[in-house]
């Protein structure tokens, strides 16, 4: 990372510490999680960084710029070699239509050249750089993989200079139809859902990330708080929450089911008291060898302190690990309302 514009000191042992295997996600700085107070989301990524946490994952998308903003805030303030060692990752979306995009989108009408070159000269000024560590597009169809000109017009603007790496994020509901992208060498990352819930990137798309040295970023480890210490059947989200969409109608109470029936299983291993629920879905998360990261939204320090523990615990053992892979859910995509 190179940004412009002034430093101010910032005290940190950072460099001292492992980098930790979890990635920072911003989305709930836009406050689409519910109120989110700016110095709550700057303290959480002084935090993060502290600990070791050095991919950050932001996105236009998060409050209108508001969390890209704050991340070039926090990160103008780091000393040089702690603001290099940093992987910030962004985005960049469709044109305005269906989200995912649908089948019958042309990526001429979704990501055309001049749309995604618009949108990469915004990253760089609300990021503040030169270059963009890792650009992804925020979504794709398999619609596009016969003539995937977006991932061509972002090789190009790599060679003048202004993007280090290439991403996609998978769309939920086809998350395989990344798989020939990256044995075309046309990605450098792919970031995928993967959690004890939904497991279907274990089936084929790990393996092939494998062969073709692929990273692999997860998001949604937890199952956007689902998978966490908090979640119960009695609980309420608020209308600014997204997440009182996500689990709209019966899911709440479906899914406090399923999670209650994940910790019966935790609960016949003699697991060292210390582990929450989120420990073990994180360590799940991270355990597969395709996975070079995975990303966890934290919106305050505690979040932070807590998460990056969960990653110095002792890995799942193998029988464990083995029989939470009957949790699966095949329930489809909850983002789309149904």
């Amino acid at each position: 990372m190179q940004p412009t514009g002034s430093q101010t000191q910032f005290q940190s042992n950072s460099t001292t510490k492992p980098s930790c295997k979890i990635g920072l996600g911003t989305w709930s700085f836009g406050g689409q999680w519910g109120p989110q107070d700016d110095s709550d989301s700057r303290s959480t990524l002084r935090t993060a960084i502290d600990q070791g946490i050095r991919l950050i994952d932001t996105a236009p998308g998060y409050g209108d710029g508001r969390a890209e903003r704050l991340v070039a805030d926090v990160v103008s303030e780091l000393p040089p070699a702690i603001r290099d060692s940093l992987c910030i990752a962004t985005k960049t979306p469709p044109s305005p239509g269906p989200w995912p995009p649908s089948p019958y989108c042309r990526w001429q009408d979704r990501y055309s050249a001049a749309w995604i070159r618009h949108d990469i000269e915004q990253r760089l000024r609300q990021l503040r750089v030169e270059c963009l560590d890792l650009l992804q597009l925020h979504s794709w169809t398999r619609a596009w993989n016969d003539d995937p000109q977006p991932l061509l017009v972002l090789e190009k603007i790599r060679q003048e200079g202004k993007i280090r790496r290439i991403g996609i994020c998978t769309p939920e509901q086809d998350q395989n139809c990344v798989i020939g992208l990256m044995r075309d060498g046309l990605v450098d990352a792919v970031q995928v859902v993967f959690n004890l819930f939904e497991q279907e990137p274990a089936a084929q798309l790990f393996p092939v990330a494998e062969e073709t040295n692929t990273d692999v970023y997860v998001r949604v480890a937890l199952d956007e708080g689902a998978l966490s210490d908090s979640f119960s059947a009695g609980r309420e989200f608020n209308h600014d929450d997204f997440r009182s969409q996500y689990f709209a109608g019966d899911r709440v109470e479906r899914t406090a089911r399923r999670v209650e029936a994940i910790a019966n299983e935790i609960r016949q291993f003699d697991l060292d008291q210390s582990y929450s629920l989120a420990d073990v879905a994180i360590q799940f998360a991270m355990a597969p060898e395709a996975v070079s990261a995975v990303i966890i939204g934290m919106r305050n320090d505690d979040h932070v302190h807590r998460n990056v523990r969960a990653v110095t615990l002792p890995p799942l053992p193998t029988e464990l690990r083995t029989r939470l892979q009957s949790h699966a859910w095949r329930r489809g995509v909850w983002y789309s309302g149904k």
